[in-house]
């Protein structure tokens, strides 16, 4: 892959990427808040976690269980270690974004800072995991045709 230029995906799962890279963007702000390099107050980026979780960030989970990979089980094992490192990361990811939403956005910042930091880190890595190593897979293992028909279910 040259510089500049991104993963190609199959067009019908463009709009889980657009919210990978929407994921990505909230983690760096996660993984620096608090930091020389924050652009962002750490309530503000507590404010954008959250506008990102509810309902968006839930309903992205939601669709790549319940639509995905349902989808590519028909087409490929499911039981790999890279699917249950996928289910288990969303487990994790879940408890954190609940866990610091129903925290105060006026917290103090120890209380704060290790966790989002935290979850910047997880997310991040979630998504390039999936993107890199979870989506290709599913990609070449779905038919076409089916593929086409599930990007009706993506939002």
């Amino acid at each position: 892959m040259g510089k500049g230029k991104g993963i190609k995906r199959h067009e019908s799962l463009y709009p889980l990427s657009h919210h990978h890279h929407s994921a990505l963007f909230l983690a760096l702000k996660l993984k620096r808040a608090g930091t020389e390099e924050a652009r962002d107050s750490v309530e503000k980026v507590w404010h954008d976690l959250k506008e990102f979780w509810e309902p968006d960030g839930q309903n992205h989970f939601r669709e790549e269980e319940e639509i995905l990979l349902p989808a590519y089980y028909e087409y490929g094992p499911i039981e790999t270690p890279e699917i249950q490192e996928m289910l288990i990361e969303h487990v994790k990811i879940r408890s954190a974004f609940y866990s610091l939403i129903q925290d105060s956005p006026d917290s103090t910042p120890e209380e704060l800072l290790p966790r989002m930091h935290e979850l910047g880190q997880m997310l991040e890595e979630h998504v390039r995991k999936e993107e890199r190593i979870i989506f290709p897979v599913i990609e070449k293992a779905i038919p076409e045709e089916k593929l086409q028909e599930l990007s009706v279910y993506f939002t």
